[in-house]
């Protein structure tokens, strides 16, 4: 548990820059999202099904935990992403219930896309990124009462499927 008495005025200012510069770059993000004719949501699902790996994809609730949304959300951006022939729907081979979903060839052609734009930008907003990280993680380090323990939290929050 943090004692709030060890709170510095500077612990408030690591987190408000550090949130800003993560601020920065999703907003970056969306905004080459919906220059490329995506939604963003569409592009973190596309990103999510490359990352998974694997020959057969990813499952919608892999997605669902990467995306952070409600398993029928998922179902809904990936019908929708489907019907614009961005990704494609396997039922699994050992249960049909299971559905595995892949990049079409025109979906990962857009998805180089964006992930080559994002690795330029990244490049150069990186250092204030990982700068800020590090000084929110050594003022993290020097407010926390017992050594090692992380601070409690109250609930996780509900995740929406609004998102």
């Amino acid at each position: 548990m943090i004692d709030s008495n060890l709170l510095k005025t500077t612990d408030y200012q690591a987190l408000a820059e550090f949130r800003y510069q993560i601020r920065r770059f999703l907003r970056f993000s969306e905004d080459a999202a919906r220059q490329a004719g995506l939604e963003p949501q569409h592009h973190q699902l596309m990103l999510a099904v490359k990352g998974a790996g694997g020959n057969s994809g990813p499952r919608i609730a892999y997605l669902a935990e990467r995306l952070q949304l409600q398993h029928h959300s998922v179902v809904e951006l990936v019908d929708r992403l489907a019907q614009r022939g961005l990704i494609q729907k396997n039922r699994g081979a050992d249960d049909q219930r299971e559905v595995h979903v892949k990049l079409t060839p025109q979906g990962e052609r857009l998805l180089k896309h964006l992930t080559l734009h994002h690795r330029e930008e990244l490049r150069t907003t990186a250092p204030a990124l990982v700068s800020a990280l590090k000084k929110v993680t050594s003022a993290t380090r020097g407010s926390r009462r017992i050594h090692g323990a992380r601070p409690a939290m109250a609930a996780a929050p509900k995740r929406s499927g609004s998102r």
